[in-house]
């Protein structure tokens, strides 16, 4: 993606001079791909969002399906992995801004720091969302999941296991 095909900057808005990503400080191997109904337009903003949207689909409904195409390199990587286990999804926004250091979003009242924000626009845009492993096909090295909320083909970088004692913050959150 070019600078030029990159979204409009909003009011209150303001970019890194030069932009970011012409240098690479570490190389990043996509593991696979996550499908979804997803485009452009009409994608959740959250994973709360997209398991809303998603459970008026019949699990039979591929309109309303989503799942990760693993490179089948990766299929070994499957082994141990449970249907109904809760997974952390690493995936990389590939078709986000990374040179927005203030942002001004829709839904609050002024602009607000990138790093305040779970925006895709930021210098690395990796999005992280814990979602349930619903069905697996080591064979095929596909992963049915319940939710997600990003485009159609978006690169997945890695897929971890939710561990509640290991996961779970230690206490409330602040603010």
């Amino acid at each position: 993606m070019t600078m030029a095909d990159l979204p409009e900057i909003r009011p209150g808005e303001v970019a890194l001079p030069g932009g970011i990503g012409a240098t690479q400080d570490a190389g990043v191997v996509f593991i696979g791909r996550i499908r979804t109904p997803w485009k452009r337009g009409d994608c959740p903003r959250n994973i709360a969002a997209a398991r809303e949207r998603m459970s008026g689909g019949s699990a039979v409904d591929t309109a309303q399906r989503a799942w990760i195409e693993l490179d089948p390199r990766f299929a070994p990587a499957l082994t141990g992995l449970k249907p109904g286990q809760p997974l952390l999804l690493l995936y990389w926004m590939h078709n986000a801004r990374r040179d927005l250091l203030l942002q001004a979003p829709r839904h609050v009242d002024a602009p607000r720091g990138t790093f305040a924000l779970r925006s895709p626009n930021r210098p690395n845009p990796i999005a992280a969302s814990c979602v349930t492993l619903l069905r697996i096909d080591p064979a095929a090295a596909t992963l049915e999941i319940d939710a997600i909320d990003c485009f159609d083909g978006t690169p997945l970088v890695d897929i971890k296991p939710w561990i509640q004692m290991i996961d779970m913050p230690p206490g409330p959150a602040d603010g």
